[in-house]
């Protein structure tokens, strides 16, 4: 129903266009054209300025801040990185101006949110995605939603697939129950962002069709598409697997199809490749397994066409390790055989020797565990622990990039550990055969190893205090710092829930990046499947580091974001 208002006389409001006025609440700009009223919003969709402050010509509406163009009689914007401004109806009844300030919506708010964030996305408008999440909050609407969109534009629009932005998406979707209300919805828009990103400027993903048989077992398809990715088939690949998928293969089946083909070469991509799988597994828990044919293909490029470590001097000079974790590979069937009924106790000291020097020693810990019973999920997380320990002890002396190396052996355990979780197939012991070699081969960046913070009992809120502080400065000792003011917030007694939101929020505000995004997402899911306090302590004392080390950053996504956020108050942002 209509409820049109009075805003004045004709005669006057010609005369005075362009005309602010307040009509049922709302701040109207009303302006005459080629012998006719408009009402519009006055504040510009884009970034809120007066639109009566721009000016009119030949039916086109021009804000003078950023230049966004609109059509004055129904609103459309020209330009992509504006909205569609919103109109309102003008009525003129003898000599007076009517406009009604409330009349029904084309759409209603969750769809239009829907719609800009396609729209964000395709355009990779940061400010856009950035409203959009924040539109969508506000109307009620359950994460899943946005974080299907953003899954399906990015396996739709990146030809070569899955890569950073989606692995960040989906590490932002595992944080949301562990940041505050307030960040969750900036953990949307990093990882919504980072999608768009990612796609920018890149070609399409042009689909295959699955193979039409419905006769062939999965086990078979397994074995062929271990063949496809070996010779780097990708397409041949690609239509195996949604054959799987068609045949309605369980999430479990498909995982020990990735993990077989992703471990018969060694430490894909640095592990960035088993990393990406068990992301896309991860996001598919969120946003249902009925999306699986969307995602799953996007991994096979990536894996089809990914460095093999065997092939780096390091996997092979002075000790040709690669040839160490193919021979114990060999060695499973008869090491299961061997622990068969057997229930396995980790001894003492057996991260430690995950540590150590010689990776012969280290292989045969590993294998003398499997043949006393141990699960792979259970050796996964005893390498995870012994990488979070090169991280833990990284000394600042090293070069600023080689944080990277201890950091992906880091995330490649802890996706193996995720991994673990969904399949026991055989082939997840390679995977964690690559990974001690890994932890192996870090060895030199804890040359000497910085020791682990003493956990000295303080007042964690002073603790806390002093750890904040650490991300504000950029110097070698704030990693330190980060380090021992985190083990003692934990030895005195503070929650470890608040700690966590209290890492999630520095890590949101800063420009981050890919790797620091990765690294506190895989430090909280290790933290809390560990059981041991000590254990679960390196894994935030790393991470603490880790992050402290990559901070301060210019915050720009922050300042974008909290313009967003300003706008959706109703802010005047051009305001001092």
């Amino acid at each position: 129903m209509t409820s049109f208002e009075c805003v004045g006389s004709a005669a006057e409001l010609r005369e005075a266009s362009p005309k602010v006025v307040t009509v049922g609440g709302r701040t109207i700009g009303l302006f005459h054209h080629e012998g006719a009223f408009h009402a519009v919003d006055n504040r510009c969709p884009h970034m809120g300025f007066p639109l009566t402050d721009g000016s009119v010509d030949d039916g086109i509406l021009t804000c003078p801040w950023h230049h966004a163009r609109f059509e004055l009689s129904c609103g459309d914007t020209f330009d992509p990185f504006a909205d569609d401004v919103r109109t309102f109806p003008v009525e003129v009844r003898d000599g007076e101006v009517y406009v009604d300030p409330d009349p029904p919506r084309a759409v209603d708010p969750a769809t239009h949110w829907r719609e800009r964030l396609e729209h964000g996305l395709r355009e990779s408008l940061t400010l856009v995605v950035d409203k959009a999440v924040i539109g969508l909050d506000d109307a009620g609407i359950d994460p899943t939603v946005p974080l299907t969109i953003g899954a399906e534009f990015g396996t739709a629009y990146r030809r070569d697939g899955w890569a950073s932005g989606l692995t960040t998406l989906s590490a932002m979707a595992n944080l949301l129950p562990d940041l505050r209300p307030a960040d969750r919805r900036r953990a949307l828009a990093v990882g919504l962002g980072t999608v768009a990103d990612d796609c920018a400027g890149e070609p399409p993903f042009f689909v295959q069709d699955p193979l039409s048989t419905d006769q062939v077992s999965t086990e078979r398809l397994r074995g062929w598409f271990r063949e496809t990715v070996e010779v780097r088939d990708s397409d041949g690949a690609e239509r195996v697997l949604r054959a799987a998928i068609a045949a309605d293969a369980d999430p479990s089946a498909l995982a020990s199809m990735f993990v077989a083909a992703a471990t018969d070469h060694r430490y894909l991509d640095s592990g960035h490749r088993l990393d990406f799988v068990n992301k896309a597994f991860e996001l598919l828990d969120r946003i249902g397994w009925e999306h699986a044919d969307a995602v799953l293909p996007s991994l096979v490029p990536g894996l089809a066409d990914a460095e093999r470590a065997e092939e780096r001097s390091s996997w092979r000079q002075p000790i040709d390790v690669a040839s160490l974790v193919e021979s114990a590979s060999d060695e499973l069937p008869a090491l299961h055989e061997r622990g068969a009924g057997e229930t396995w106790t980790e001894p003492d000291g057996f991260v430690d020797r995950l540590l150590g020097d010689d990776p012969h020693e280290i292989v045969d810990t590993l294998t003398d565990a499997i043949a006393a019973g141990a699960t792979a999920r259970e050796l996964a997380t005893a390498v995870a622990d012994a990488a979070a320990h090169r991280v833990a002890q990284f000394g600042t002396a090293n070069e600023f990039r080689d944080w990277n190396t201890v950091h992906h052996t880091y995330t490649y355990a802890n996706a193996v550990c995720g991994l673990a979780a969904r399949t026991d197939t055989p082939e997840l012991y390679r995977a964690v055969f690559d990974g001690a070699v890994s932890v192996y081969l870090d060895r030199f960046l804890n040359t000497p190893p910085i020791p682990l913070p003493d956990p000295e009992s303080r007042d964690p809120e002073a603790a806390l205090d002093d750890l904040l502080e650490t991300f504000e400065v950029e110097a070698d000792e704030t990693v330190g710092q980060a380090g021992r003011h985190t083990a003692a917030y934990l030895a005195g007694g503070g929650d470890p829930a608040r700690l966590k939101r209290a890492l999630g929020g520095v890590l949101l505000r800063e420009d981050a990046g890919f790797h620091p995004r990765q690294n506190v997402e895989a430090a909280f899911a290790q933290y809390d499947a560990a059981s041991d306090e000590g254990r679960r302590r390196v894994h935030l004392v790393a991470t603490a580091r880790y992050l402290a080390a990559h901070t301060p950053t210019r915050r720009e996504g922050e300042q974008t974001f909290r313009i967003a956020e300003r706008l959706n108050r109703g802010e005047a942002i051009h305001e001092a």
